[in-house]
C-alpha cells in the first residue's frame, strides 16, 4: 500500500510542477515544464511493473483528478484542462503499450524496449494534445514549443531508462 501511495503522491507532484513550470518559457523552443513531466511515465511504468495495469490506471485516475484540481490553483483553467486531458490520454496509452510490450521485451532480453517505446509514444501524444489545447489561438510560437517540448521529453524518456532498470533490479532481488 505504501508504494501505491508513493506513486500517487509522485504523480500529483510531477503533474502540478509541470503545469506550473510550463508557464515559463526558456526560449521559443522550450519551457521548464518539459523537464519534469516525462518522469511521470517512469512512475507509471514502475507501477505497472510492480502492481499491474489495473492498479496503475487507478493511480493515473487519482493523479488526474487531484492534478487537475491542484493545477487550477497553480495555472490558468485552459492549461489545467489541456494538461489533464493530455495527461489522462498519454498515461493510459503508456500503460497499454507498456503492458503489451513488456512480455515480448523480456523474452528477448530487451528490458529497455517497453519503457522506452511506451514513454516515447505517450510523450508525443501528450505534446500534441497539450500544446493544441493549451495555447491554441494565442500569440505564442506553438509549433516550435511543441517540437522543443517533445524533443526534451524524448531525451528525458531515454534518461529514465537508468532509474527504471535500477528500480526493477533492486526491488525484485
Amino acid at each position: 500500500m505504501k508504494g501505491k501511495l508513493n506513486a500517487f503522491a509522485a504523480m500529483i507532484f510531477i503533474v502540478a510542477a509541470s503545469n506550473y513550470f510550463v508557464q515559463f518559457p526558456i526560449n521559443d523552443w522550450l519551457t521548464w515544464g518539459a523537464f519534469a513531466y516525462p518522469v511521470s511515465f517512469l512512475v507509471t511504468e514502475l507501477s505497472v511493473r510492480f502492481y499491474g495495469a489495473r492498479t496503475s490506471r487507478r493511480i493515473v485516475y487519482a493523479g488526474f483528478i487531484t492534478g487537475v484540481l491542484l493545477s487550477l490553483y497553480l495555472t490558468t483553467v485552459k492549461i489545467a484542462v489541456a494538461s489533464g486531458t493530455a495527461f489522462l490520454v498519454a498515461q493510459l496509452l503508456d500503460i497499454y503499450i507498456f503492458s503489451r510490450l513488456r512480455a515480448v521485451s523480456l523474452e528477448r532480453s530487451l528490458w529497455w524496449f517497453a519503457p522506452l517505446f511506451s514513454s516515447t509514444a505517450a510523450s508525443i501524444v501528450d505534446a500534441v494534445i497539450f500544446w493544441n489545447l493549451a495555447f491554441y489561438g494565442e500569440n505564442v510560437p506553438l509549433l516550435t514549443l511543441a517540437i522543443g517540448d517533445t524533443a526534451i521529453k524524448i531525451l528525458v524518456d531515454f534518461s529514465m531508462l537508468t532509474p527504471f532498470r535500477f528500480a526493477t533490479k533492486r526491488l525484485t532481488v
